[in-house]
């Protein structure tokens, strides 16, 4: 099930893909305390963001971005960054990987597979919160969408 956490705002939907429920109320804290614009949607699985590809196909609106955890149950998420870059039309969503993983490894094949940013999430709050601004200023204010 999608839970969706709308904030006041006419702005296209951030999906969020994690499965660690203190993680996703961090997350959701972080963008609330930056008053953010865009309403956020979560995905609690890597089989769940999947599912939502069909639902996007058949006119659900898309997400302006995706927030994504490479460590993930059911569909690990370098596989739901895979399906998601090679699809005609949403492998011009961004996708940011926001995840607690510093390996080399993950953040060589999320590039390779295609990633727009890899962040590691920063364990102090303030850090997190500031790293959402960052984020939101970014992807959701400056950077431009193809339409």
């Amino acid at each position: 099930m999608i839970a969706t956490h709308l904030q006041p705002s006419s702005g296209l939907p951030i999906l969020l893909v994690e499965d660690n429920p203190v993680d996703i109320d961090l997350t959701c804290r972080a963008f609330a305390r930056n008053r953010l614009a865009n309403p956020i949607s979560i995905a609690r699985d890597g089989e769940e963001a999947l599912g939502l590809m069909q639902r996007w196909e058949d006119g659900e609106l898309p997400p302006s971005l995706i927030l994504l955890d490479i460590k993930l149950p059911r569909v690990d998420g370098l596989e739901v960054l895979r399906h998601l870059k090679t699809h005609p039309v949403f492998r011009r969503i961004p996708v940011v990987v926001l995840t607690s993983s510093s390996e080399d490894r993950d953040l060589l094949d999320a590039y390779a597979l295609g990633v727009n940013s890899f962040i590691v999430k920063p364990i102090d709050f303030d850090r997190f919160v500031e790293t959402a601004s960052q984020i939101e200023r970014y992807w959701c204010e400056l950077n431009q969408h193809p339409s």
